[in-house]
């Protein structure tokens, strides 16, 4: 909360790596960084966005929407982004975001003096596109609707389009608005009558979200608030649990798979509950497996490379040292365990030392009160631009529980700066100094990776693995923290991103028609509007399946599923960039399977192990796979 945010952020420097682009946002509003609508923000010109079954966009005097023709490939699945209705507003001048929330964005057009002449609202899961006059107002349509009534229709290349007046008049392609009145434009799904849908076509004014934890599964109920009436909403394969007999409105492909649409204005699903654990269980290994591990925990910290001062890489290596420490506690190395535990002591301690950016220029955070968030003085793969940050604070949280879980005494020492790094991705509202929930997209389950989203297929998110990791470190941290309400929403987020990594990137479902003639097994990035079998740094199919097991934590159980699956992506996915990790995830389909992935890594060269990674824990890890069976 707030309450605890704003005097910590006091005490550390400001810093501003990097300036915020132009915008397109209205006063008050915390920047909407790694959102979906992200691209409608930032940026010289506005970009498309995905709120599914639509594709939407605008610019300054109009807005449009589309339903995306999916076609796909052995290698992408590719929507489109046309606007098959695009609405102009008569006067109008300029377009900006004026209110947002969980799942939903509202865009307000002004005239040439700046006074509002109506608002667009569009939500994710919704096929409605509801704009309400602010202003009487004349809007004229790309596409002339016909119809009587209140329900009008419209004919276009890619089907058939509705649109539902609350108010308004129509002649034509010309809307006629007094204040207050409203429209709602949207598609008619195939074999489905106009009138059916219309029915649920009620003014749009936002959403709000609440969760339970259980012990076996999280609930995520996400509710579509109206101006009155009852609305329809869209469920996703990682949703197939909300759907019921009475999701009879028909359907949408989608990049992710058939969208189904239900009435009722709140849509919820569950997911199996996860729950994190710091380090590995090597109660069960042998004793010759043990001596291994002693031995060759020792080898890896006297080997330790000197720690990099980036938040990237920083965090891997706190993070691999943490497990280090945890392996040479649990085999009866102390003499190892000591040292694992000076070294990440000193390097979290410098990182966290609150006013660390005001000293040095390296292994510090600072706050940058422009893009409203925490970053590291060191900026990598853009966390100046607010990229990523949930991958690169995950690390430093779980190394930093697993430290503490070691070394209570250093709670207090750490926690003003690991409780900002929390604030920073994981923030339960909008606190005016860090947005809600930065990354992490209630409606999708998972997060997005970029902060300003300025690309034409929407934001995107490649390493769903790190993701979880995040919100494992996040639990982790939150707990040895002793804040349980945290605690207990990262355990709702670590569940819903898990099920949403493997629905949509290492197991989703082939017989859904949006994968005829995709060739593989793992998705490398998921966009708002499109699928790549690629990653943005290698086109090896080891990396491809490897950056959605990066780093294997004690608390990537979730990835354990079909074991002919994973047998068919790990062959798939051969040797090269982070197949250590493809070992790794090969363990979790038997024993047989982990005793041979054992046997390569006993074998595999130093220089095929990556930097968060060591050879301790990649044994440890595939020892633990093979007594487990």
């Amino acid at each position: 909360p707030a309450s605890v945010v704003e005097p910590l952020v006091e005490q550390v420097p400001e810093v501003a790596l990097a300036p915020l682009p132009a915008l397109r946002l209205a006063d008050g509003l915390t920047p909407p960084t790694n959102r979906w609508f992200s691209g409608l923000v930032f940026g010289d010109e506005p970009q498309p966005v995905f709120p599914l079954p639509l594709a939407f966009s605008i610019d300054d005097t109009s807005f449009g929407a589309g339903l995306p023709q999916i076609v796909t490939s052995a290698t992408n699945i590719i929507g489109s982004s046309q606007q098959d209705v695009n609405v102009e507003v008569a006067n109008a001048a300029s377009t900006v975001v004026s209110a947002y929330d969980v799942a939903s964005v509202t865009l307000e057009t002004h005239d040439g003096d700046g006074a509002p002449l109506g608002r667009t609202t569009v939500a994710e899961g919704s096929p409605f596109v509801t704009h309400l006059a602010a202003a009487d107002e004349t809007l004229t349509t790309s596409v002339p609707f016909t119809g009587s009534g209140d329900v009008a229709v419209a004919d276009t290349t890619t089907g058939r389009w509705g649109l539902r007046l609350h108010g308004a008049t129509l002649q034509g392609d010309t809307l006629s608005l007094s204040e207050g009145d409203a429209v709602v434009l949207f598609p008619v799904p195939a074999h489905v009558e106009p009138d059916a849908l219309a029915e649920h076509a009620v003014p749009l004014t936002g959403t709000s979200v609440s969760y339970s934890v259980g012990a076996d599964e999280v609930t995520t109920e996400l509710t579509y608030d109206t101006a009155g009436g009852t609305p329809a909403y869209g469920v996703l394969p990682h949703q197939a649990s909300a759907t019921g007999d009475d999701c009879d409105l028909g359907s949408f492909p989608t990049v992710y798979g058939t969208l189904t649409l239900c009435p009722g204005s709140t849509l919820a699903w569950s997911a199996p509950r996860q729950q994190a654990a710091a380090a590995l269980d090597l109660s069960s290994l042998t004793d010759g497996d043990r001596a291994e591990l002693a031995k060759q925990v020792q080898a890896d910290i006297d080997n330790l490379p000197d720690p990099p001062a980036d938040t990237y890489f920083g965090g891997k290596w706190a993070y691999r040292t943490a497990q280090l420490l945890q392996i040479a506690r649990q085999v009866g190395a102390d003499d190892a365990a000591d040292q694992a535990r000076a070294r990440l002591t000193e390097l979290l301690q410098q990182w966290t030392q609150v006013d660390g950016c005001a000293e040095r220029s390296a292994f510090c955070f600072g706050y940058d009160p422009h893009w409203k968030g925490i970053v590291g003085q060191t900026a990598a793969f853009g966390s100046e631009l607010f990229n990523d940050h949930h991958f690169h604070y995950g690390y430093f949280l779980y190394a930093a529980a697993a430290l503490t879980a070691d070394q209570p005494s250093l709670v207090k020492e750490l926690k003003p700066v690991m409780t900002l790094l929390a604030a920073d991705i994981a923030s339960g509202s909008d606190t005016g100094l860090t947005p809600q929930w930065r990354p992490f997209d209630v409606y999708a389950s998972h997060s997005w990776a970029a902060g300003t989203g300025e690309f034409a297929d929407g934001n995107n998110q490649e390493s769903s693995s790190e993701a979880v990791t995040a919100w494992a470190g996040l639990q982790l941290w939150a707990k040895v923290a002793g804040d349980k309400d945290l605690e207990r929403q990262a355990v709702w987020m670590m569940s819903a991103e898990a099920q949403a990594a493997t629905t949509y990137w290492t197991d989703f479902d082939t017989s859904d028609p949006v994968y005829d003639g995709f060739d593989h097994g793992a998705m490398g990035i998921n966009w708002g509007g499109k699928r790549d079998y690629a990653t943005w740094f290698s086109p090896e199919p080891s990396a491809i399946l490897g950056i959605q097991l990066i780093p294997m934590s004690p608390s990537s159980s979730y990835l354990a599923g079909d074991p002919e699956r994973i047998r068919a992506n790990v062959d798939e996915a051969g040797t090269g960039p982070l197949g250590d990790y493809a070992l790794m995830y090969a363990g979790l389909a038997g024993t047989v399977d982990a005793e041979a992935a054992l046997k390569a890594a006993r074998a595999l060269p130093d220089d095929a192990i990556d930097q968060g990674n060591s050879r301790s824990y990649l044994l440890a890890y595939l020892m633990t796979a093979a007594a487990s069976g």
